[in-house]
Parts: structure tokens; C-alpha cells; sequence
């Protein structure tokens, strides 16, 4: 029969989906069957799957440390942000709508079936499911029809861990707080606490956890240090985003755009010796980086805007003028273009003229374009022609059609239709991934090292290797940090 084990927050990024991506790395090591589970998810960082479904990139990762194909099983209910008030709604991967807050959590006891088909299928394959709350169980004016802390738990009937993040402070009075506002039945099946992120010597904390296990009535399962492990993130909140400065030979600067979208695109670059991206959100932080890229976006009409009002648009237009590589995905990609025609109201409507760096103009449409698709890098002449033939794999999410009016295509996909446009300087595509293939990271870097003057020593890692290493690190860290023989008794003894 299988067993559950519930993963919870004192709040958000706490640290739960990657404790939880751990814990299927550990039980799969152990030789168990393992699967992920998250009822509902909110991120803009999301992953297609092979049948062209959409799910939260957060349990991909966590299947990948499973060593399975991701299944939008996993997470059949994402919410994507569009605005402070409203989300489009995607139900076992297919879009719903988009809904203001109020209106889906009146909706929200509408998809409990979805949740426990969902649920009960994946479990059918596995030994062990290790399932991940979001937010707080102890936000008291969510929990009604709550499908996704406790609520959740009952359904699946796991015993609950809770974890609090003690590098934000306070994480006493998390753990204690969170556990004190559930009901005496939540609070029975919250089983352990976990400290995370902790920097320093663990000794210094003994004196905390013995009162804390004294008042709440729950043992410590561990205390985990701030793990320096590389594995993509779910959401904007990632540290990876704070970067600022590079000392590398090549200087990549990303827009973070407000609604950034599917920025896991970079981190390939960012495992490239030799290459340093960091993000920037305001002219002064831009420099005179080697590159640019426009990432992908949720809100590509608002974040256009943004784009303006910041001065960054005009800071990208001159470091094009300069000769410098400017470089658009999806979002990013329509960015670049002459115009943006939204007659379908997929953001709102109206129309608005793009940077104006590639002769191509866009036309939203209610329908999201979702697969995976392998392409082969075209023959151009601007400065990436050393990528041509280059083969790469990645994945399209986009709801606009791009006409190219002039300039180059970029790609050849698959099923025989063209991509993306180049045009000098300037590149922009739809095909999320672009970067992950070494050979094409190696022939960026040298590109881009040749207009410096200087020699590449192009030796891009393979991606699929990398991920696995972090992942047996995450894992080491989570079996020395955790009593491992408690989180096997609390598995046998269920709720």
C-alpha cells in the first residue's frame, strides 16, 4: 500500500519544493518507488510535458529527482499570475480562463475531483508519495475548501512535516505561531518540524529546539543549512535573481521583467564556465554587457510598458546600435518586433509598437500554443552564424502568432515549419531552451569571446549530468540534516 508524506510551510519559500525534491531523490536512492504531488501550484516558471500539458516547473524537478517523466498528474491545478487580482486558470494542463481571486476560490471546491483523480493515479504507481503544500496551513482566511495544506492531507491521509525558514528570522515563532492557529485535529497531524537555511553552527540551536519541542509538542526532524545546490526555481522569489554583478569573460545581462516568465531558460548558461549572467531591473544596473536577453513574460503588453517607463527599451535600442547581442525568448522575442496586436483582449486588448529591433510583428490569440519540439539552428549571417546546424531540443508556451516581414529565420523545427528571426545583431525565438545544448553554448561563447578579442575555451557541461550531480548533493545534505529514521517511522505510522 502506498505511503504519503506531507511537506508544509510556515510560508512561502520556505524551502518545501526543494525539501521535497530531497526527499524523492533520498527514497528513491532507497530503492522506492517515489512521485511527486502539489494539488495546486501558483508560478509563472512552468514545464510542458510530452503530450503538450502544462504543469508547474517545481514538480518536474521534483519527478526528475524521482527519475521519472514529469506528469501533469503531478500538479493538476497551476495558477499563472496576470495581474495583482487575477490568474489564468490551468486544470491537468489544459487552460480554464483566466479568474479574479474571488471567483476561483468560489470555485475551488469545484475541482476537489480533479485533484483526488489526479492524486489517486499517481499513487497507484508508487510506493512512497511525497506531496507538497503551498503558502501557510495557517493562513485562517484561506482554509476554508482548502485543497492544498490540510485539506489536502485528509484527503491523502499523510502525516504532515512542517518546515520554517530560519533565515528570515523569527523562525521560533513561525513554527510555533503556524502550529497554534491549526485546529487540534491539523495540529495532531503535523508530526515534526524542520529548521531551514540555517547558516553557522547548528550546536547554537539546541537550547531553541528543545523549548520549541517542549511547547508545541512536535520534535525537531532536523535543521538544514542554506544549501549552495543548482537546481531551477519555481518562482520570482528566486535567489538567482538577485545577481547584480559578473566577473566572468563574458557578461550576459537579463532583463527581469516584472512577470518573468521561464527564466530556467538561463540557467544553462549560468553552469557555463567562462559565462556570468546576472539580472537587472534598472538602467544603471545594465553596464555594457557582452549580451542581452529578453526573457520570456507572462504580461508581454505590460511588461513592454514597464520596459519604457523604466528607460531600459532605449538602453537595449542603443546597446543594439552599439553592436552589442541582443537576444529575445518568447515573450522577449515579441518584445523585439514592430508591433503587438491584441484584437483577441488576450491581455486586454489594443495594440502597441514593439523596440522595433526585428522586422517581425505579432498577433495575440486566445489559443496557447503548448509542445515540445527539436529544431536545428539555420545558416545566418549576423554574429551567431557559428551556430548553424546546431541541433537543440526545448519547448514552446505562447499565445501570439509571429510574422517575420524580413530579415533571416532562426530555426527549423521539427515538423518542418520555420522560427524565430535574425537580423545582425539581434535574434529572437519562441522555443524555450535554446540554450541547453552544449554545442550551442559553446559556439556562443566563442562568438561572443571572438568580438572581445579574446580566446574561448569553450567546454560547456553536459545539462542533464549537471542536474544529476545537484541532485545527489541535495540529497547528501538532506539525509545529514534530517533524522532519517524519524521520517520513516512517521511514513509507517501515517496519520
Amino acid at each position: 500500500m502506498v505511503k504519503a508524506i506531507m511537506i508544509q510551510g510556515t510560508m512561502s519559500n520556505a524551502g518545501k519544493s526543494l525539501l521535497c525534491a530531497g526527499l524523492c531523490r533520498v527514497f528513491r536512492q532507497d530503492g522506492y518507488r517515489v512521485r511527486p504531488f502539489k494539488a495546486q501550484n501558483m508560478a509563472l516558471n512552468s514545464y510542458i510535458t510530452a503530450e503538450g500539458l502544462e504543469m508547474g516547473r517545481a514538480q518536474a524537478v521534483q519527478a526528475e529527482a524521482c527519475g521519472v517523466a514529469p506528469s501533469v498528474r503531478m500538479n493538476p491545478i497551476l495558477l499563472k499570475p496576470v495581474s495583482d487580482g487575477s490568474s489564468q486558470v490551468i486544470v491537468n494542463g489544459e487552460v480554464r480562463g483566466n479568474m479574479r481571486a474571488a471567483d476561483y476560490f468560489a470555485a475551488k471546491r469545484s475541482l476537489q475531483p480533479d485533484i483526488l483523480r489526479a492524486y489517486r493515479s499517481l499513487a497507484a504507481e508508487a510506493d512512497i508519495m511525497v506531496i507538497e503544500g503551498a503558502g501557510s496551513p495557517a493562513e485562517i482566511n484561506l482554509k476554508q475548501d482548502d485543497i492544498v495544506n490540510m485539506g489536502m492531507a485528509r484527503l491523502a491521509d499523510a502525516p504532515v512535516i512542517l518546515v520554517g525558514d530560519i533565515d528570515r528570522g523569527g523562525v521560533f515563532a513561525q513554527l510555533y505561531g503556524t502550529i497554534a492557529l491549526l485546529s487540534a485535529q491539523e495540529q495532531a497531524m503535523v508530526k515534526a518540524v524542520v529548521i531551514n537555511k540555517f547558516r553557522g553552527d547548528a550546536a547554537l540551536l539546541k537550547p531553541g529546539l528543545a523549548q520549541l519541542a517542549t511547547l508545541t509538542g512536535k520534535p525537531v526532524a532536523g535543521v538544514l543549512p542554506y544549501l549552495e545546490v543548482d537546481i531551477e526555481d519555481e518562482d520570482s522569489l528566486a535567489d538567482r535573481l538577485q545577481r547584480r554583478h559578473s566577473d566572468a569573460l563574458i557578461d550576459i545581462a537579463v532583463i527581469r521583467l516584472p512577470r518573468i516568465s521561464n527564466f530556467t531558460d538561463l540557467l544553462a548558461l549560468e553552469t557555463t564556465a567562462g559565462i556570468g549572467v546576472r539580472y537587472v531591473q534598472r538602467v544603471e544596473q545594465l553596464g555594457d554587457p557582452d549580451m542581452v536577453i529578453l526573457p520570456g513574460t507572462k504580461s508581454t503588453i505590460s511588461d513592454l510598458k514597464w520596459l519604457r517607463g523604466s528607460g531600459l527599451a532605449a538602453a537595449v535600442t542603443r546597446l543594439a546600435a552599439a553592436g552589442k547581442l541582443i537576444f529575445g525568448l518568447c515573450g522577449g522575442y515579441q518584445m523585439l518586433g514592430r508591433c503587438i496586436r491584441d484584437a483577441a483582449g488576450v491581455e486586454g486588448g489594443g495594440e502597441m509598437e514593439g523596440l522595433c529591433l526585428l522586422p517581425v510583428e505579432t498577433e495575440f490569440l486566445p489559443e496557447k500554443r503548448r509542445t515540445q519540439m527539436r529544431a536545428q539552428i539555420l545558416q545566418t549571417s549576423g554574429m551567431l552564424q557559428g551556430l548553424a546546424g546546431c541541433e537543440i531540443q526545448g519547448y514552446e508556451i505562447h499565445m501570439g502568432c509571429t510574422q517575420q516581414q524580413a530579415g533571416e529565420p532562426l530555426l527549423r523545427l521539427a515538423d518542418g515549419s520555420l522560427d524565430g528571426c535574425a537580423c545582425g545583431n539581434v535574434y529572437g525565438s519562441y522555443l524555450h531552451g535554446f540554450f541547453d545544448a552544449p554545442h550551442c553554448r559553446d559556439a556562443l561563447l566563442t562568438a561572443l569571446c571572438a568580438k572581445k578579442g579574446i580566446e574561448a575555451q569553450a567546454n560547456a557541461c553536459d545539462l542533464t549530468a549537471y542536474k544529476e550531480t545537484q541532485y545527489e548533493r541535495l540529497a547528501a545534505a538532506v539525509r545529514s540534516g534530517l533524522d532519517m529514521r524519524l521520517i520513516y517511522h512517521i511514513l509507517e505510522e501515517g496519520v
